[in-house]
């Protein structure tokens, strides 16, 4: 089956290396990454990858150039080899340069053939989504394999204002070189997505080891085998001590990421304090990456302030952390530059939340 890797328009670079370096022969497509698998390819693509944001399975396709087809190719398609009858599900569609052209029509028509020929309910809250995508009057049939975002890990039940989604977050550390086997920082912390984070990857913690997926709803599911691989243990380094460190000026920020850290069973290796950015210093130990997802203005609010405290910032990485890395995430080349830190050429642009948001990364300082 082709697998798809839905990818964070932008981050298709990192979450190809990311792909490959857990041993998937992948290819960038647009909107992600795709390569070839089987079921357990599923499991491990939804258990293991921290980049993507779903894993698609496309199931089949077939020519329709009009609704009657489309209703007589919909009716002979296999559904029972991947559906469950007993299970709902929801189907989603969309179309693009096709005579079949209204993803409402479409969307009803593939729910009849569910109905008719396997039997199935459809529900808006269905534990499994069936996407529908015709193209040049091809259409395609993708099973979401993966269920909610697998931003979702399981273990962050608090989040603060304008969050970092950990796929995002994971993407960010990997364009920084972050291999987990040095210390990160990150002195505005919010909910501490990039500690908790970089802590997972340092011990190799399967990103999706506390939650649940969609597949487990499909038809023919092992869950025998599935239950093995879970608990295979990943490759990760021996952590001896608090690695990585997070601080915020909010008394309610260090609270959320403590209680996220220990749920994701990473508070041994995290420290995090209430600090405000001046009180800031340099852990003891070798030095490593200082990561910051600082305020945008565009975001938050009035942009003023932001130029006075991205300059104090910059003051004090420069004079505290010798030997550092920093990485600044920001939508404003301008407030990057107010740092007064040596940047190299930004990474590409990333769609976050409405705005266009870059990495500026450093060497060491």
């Amino acid at each position: 089956m082709e697998i798809f890797l839905v990818a964070t328009p932008g981050l298709e670079q990192p979450l190809l290396d990311e792909a490959r370096a857990l041993g998937f022969d992948a290819q960038i497509t647009p909107g992600g990454v795709t390569f070839a698998g089987g079921w357990p390819e599923v499991w491990r693509a939804n258990l293991m990858i921290r980049g993507a944001t779903r894993v698609l399975v496309r199931i089949g396709s077939f020519r329709a150039m009009h609704p009657a087809q489309l209703d007589k190719r919909a009716r002979r398609f296999p559904w029972a080899d991947f559906l469950r009858a007993d299970v709902p599900v929801r189907v989603e569609a969309t179309s693009r340069k096709s005579r079949i052209y209204h993803a409402g029509a479409i969307t009803q028509r593939i729910e009849a053939a569910l109905r008719e020929s396997l039997g199935a309910t459809i529900a808006d809250d269905a534990p499994v989504t069936i996407k529908i995508r015709i193209e040049d009057d091809l259409c395609t049939i993708s099973l979401d394999s993966s269920g909610e975002s697998l931003h979702k890990r399981g273990h962050k039940q608090a989040v603060g204002k304008a969050p970092m989604r950990e796929t995002m977050a994971a993407m960010f550390l990997r364009q920084c070189g972050f291999d987990g086997r040095e210390p990160v920082l990150d002195p505005m912390c919010g909910s501490g997505t990039f500690v908790i984070e970089a802590a997972e990857i340092a011990a190799g913690l399967a990103p999706g080891r506390l939650r649940g997926f969609a597949f487990e709803h499909f038809a023919g599911f092992d869950a025998a085998a599935w239950e093995k691989l879970r608990a295979a243990k990943a490759a990760g380094t021996t952590l001896d001590a608090v690695r990585f460190f997070g601080s915020d000026r909010d008394p309610g920020a260090i609270r959320m990421s403590g209680e996220n850290a220990a749920r994701a069973g990473v508070a041994t290796w995290t420290r995090f304090d209430n600090l405000a950015i001046g009180d800031l210093e340099r852990p003891e130990g070798p030095p490593g990456l200082v990561i910051i997802n600082p305020p945008y203005g565009a975001r938050i609010g009035n942009k003023g302030p932001l130029f006075g405290l991205h300059a104090a910032m910059g003051e004090i990485l420069r004079e505290r952390f010798k030997g550092w890395r920093v990485a600044i995430v920001t939508s404003d080349a301008q407030l990057a530059r107010a740092t007064g830190l040596p940047f190299r050429e930004p990474g590409p642009y990333v769609a976050h939340g409405g705005l266009k948001i870059r990495l500026f990364l450093t060497g060491p300082l």
